[in-house]
């Protein structure tokens, strides 16, 4: 099945990945030397994960869980490289990236396509406010067309639509590999649309679109008042539909509460099975903390921390994630373990729902993260910086908003609608891909839904 979307160093040099004894040994030292140059705290959290990989043409390959991975990069490289080039003096450089350059490039530049990887069955936390959502969505990976066809989510932001409709993807790519599945969001298949028309291609368009055993798109919503986008929709899922296709779909809420989709449309929608996610109990927020630590390979000696943190943040998962982040990277930049007093002074009091989420909001925030201003993310600046940090406002603004994209472009320095689904779908394809990115989105999801802005 496809899913669719879109100087040779003169000494002989280990491979960790062939379990060579000497890489081991060498990284062994190195470990000893840090353990003794920080505090006990300190290393365990953010040495310990490190593992070593590979030397190649000097440079000495490091792997770490992501949620440590770019602090240890940041503040720690320079004594990593000084313990290395102590036991191996050959040694150029470190580096926690195996890709080469061109592909990393690549890979900045094209958005992966399909679901997350990450988003499995298995890696889903289940809680009173989603077990039937899960139930549902395994149903239709393990039977498409005969559970439940259509299958339509709902709910806020961050309550895990996303996750389950790529769980269904990689469920059937991993068991079902000669179905054809197709995996998109709304955004996509409007910028599709549209595409196809202006290149006189709209034949390749249905053929991409009707000829398919499963279709997934997520925030339907996005659709909505689109007339030609909704009227090609409209006749794309009667084609999929009377084919016995499986149709899966999300929205941020039920079919006959998106105001401006057509009613012929909302009432298709709810043929199915419609099945809402609710906001997370204390539980399942306590397990979903524990989850996300135990991934990280972390350590954590205070019990009481997770509990203390699910307790303060309750609006969703996402801002759950990004307030363990934030927590994370104020205990290393602090030098302390991750304990109920940390999360006690940068979360001083129970985080409360502090309404709407505003796209000036977002725009501050993400400025001050970046150390930027909001005239420059509306500028025409390309640099690296000023370009992450506009990406991630955008996605910010297309998740957290219901704006459209020319919407959003206006804010951006009047940036038209392919520009803006460009730095949708570049961020989407990052986030829990690239550590970088996915720290910034995480942290900001926390600060953006705090009650009171918090110290980036």
């Amino acid at each position: 099945m496809k899913i669719v979307s879109t100087p040779q160093n003169p000494t002989p040099e280990p491979n960790a990945g062939n379990g060579d004894s000497s890489l081991e040994r060498a990284w062994s030292e190195v470990r000893r030397q840090l353990s003794t140059s920080l505090p006990e705290a300190t290393y365990r959290m953010w040495l310990a994960p490190v593992k070593p990989v590979q030397l190649r043409n000097g440079t000495f390959y490091l792997e770490a869980p992501d949620a440590v991975r770019t602090w240890v990069e940041r503040r720690y490289s320079s004594m990593i490289l000084a313990a290395l080039k102590t036991v191996e003096p050959g040694i150029r450089g470190i580096s926690f990236d195996e890709v080469s350059p061109d592909t990393r490039q690549k890979s900045a530049t094209t958005p992966s396509p399909g679901p997350n990887p990450t988003h499995v069955f298995d890696r889903f936390v289940i809680g009173p406010g989603n077990h039937l959502a899960h139930a549902a969505a395994l149903a239709v990976a393990e039977a498409p067309s005969e559970a439940y066809n259509p299958l339509f989510l709902h709910g806020k932001p961050g309550l895990g639509k996303t996750h389950l409709l790529g769980a269904i993807a990689n469920y059937l790519k991993q068991n079902v590999p000669e179905l054809r599945v197709l995996y998109v969001n709304a955004e996509s298949f409007t910028a599709e649309f549209v595409t196809s028309l202006k290149a006189d291609g709209i034949d390749s368009f249905k053929r991409r679109y009707r000829d398919i055993d499963v279709l997934l798109i997520d925030d339907i919503q996005f659709i909505a008042g689109k007339q030609a986008t909704e009227e090609e929709f409209f006749h794309t899922f009667n084609v999929l539909h009377e084919s016995g296709s499986q149709i899966v779909l999300s929205a941020d809420r039920m079919p006959h509460e998106i105001s401006t989709l057509a009613t012929r449309l909302s009432d298709r929608f709810e043929w199915g099975l419609t099945v809402p996610l609710e906001s997370p109990n204390l539980a399942t927020r306590i397990t979903v903390l524990r989850h996300l630590v135990t991934e990280a390979g972390l350590e954590i000696t205070d019990q009481e921390a997770l509990t203390l943190l699910a307790r303060r943040v309750k609006t969703n998962l996402r801002q759950l994630h990004g307030a363990l982040t934030r927590t994370i990277a104020e205990a290393s930049l602090h030098s302390t373990p991750l304990s109920s007093d940390l999360i006690a002074r940068i979360f001083p009091t129970q985080t409360n729902d502090p309404g709407p989420v505003t796209p000036e909001r977002i725009r501050e925030l993400t400025a001050r993260h970046f150390q930027t201003d909001i005239e420059t993310l509306a500028s025409r600046k390309r640099d690296q910086r000023t370009s992450r940090a506009r990406h991630i406002a955008i996605f910010l603004t297309r998740e957290m908003t219901n704006l459209s994209l020319p919407q959003i472009g206006a804010l951006y320095g009047d940036r038209d609608h392919s520009t803006v689904l460009n730095s949708i779908n570049r961020i989407e394809s990052r986030v829990s891909v690239d550590p970088e990115v996915t720290v910034a989105v995480d942290t900001l999801r926390a600060t953006i839904h705090s009650s009171k802005d918090l110290t980036i």
